[in-house]
């Protein structure tokens, strides 16, 4: 099972990406996009923000579980109270393990926020950051 995460800011600018593998039931933790499918990635990711943007006003939780499809990919999202969106692309349906995973990325984000050399819709650079969060895939993904 592959994941392909996206951090996109309040301007649909990408903030943050990461690709990784499953660690469970013996996964080595390494993403398995076909050679074809990683360019669309970024895409499928990205024109999934329409409909979130059409149901974020509908629904009062933050975790959208699957917000999209695109063949057997399912598009996943949490949203911020800062309009800021977590997009995960993924291949199974794992919704209470997808929303830890999110929950503890938030808890992340929002400590990068409070950085003040840190600016809202600022790319994520920090290497902490980037093991964290595949710290986090790797415990719940």
């Amino acid at each position: 099972m592959s994941f392909y995460f996206a951090i996109v800011g309040t301007k649909d600018n990408p903030l943050y990406e990461a690709e990784f593998g499953t660690s469970k039931q013996g996964g080595d933790g390494v993403a398995r996009f076909r050679e074809e499918q990683r360019p669309m990635n970024q895409f499928i990711v990205h024109s999934s923000l329409d409909i979130i943007e059409e149901v974020q006003w509908a629904s009062s939780t933050m975790y959208m579980k699957c917000v999209d499809r695109f063949n057997n990919l399912f598009v996943s999202c949490f949203l911020t109270a800062g309009n800021i969106k977590f997009l995960l692309l993924h291949d199974t349906k794992a919704d209470d393990a997808i929303r830890q995973f999110f929950t503890d990325v938030y808890e992340l984000y929002a400590k990068t926020l409070m950085n003040p050399f840190y600016e809202i819709d600022m790319k994520v650079t920090s290497i902490v950051f980037d093991s964290r969060v595949r710290g986090a895939a790797k415990k719940y993904l």
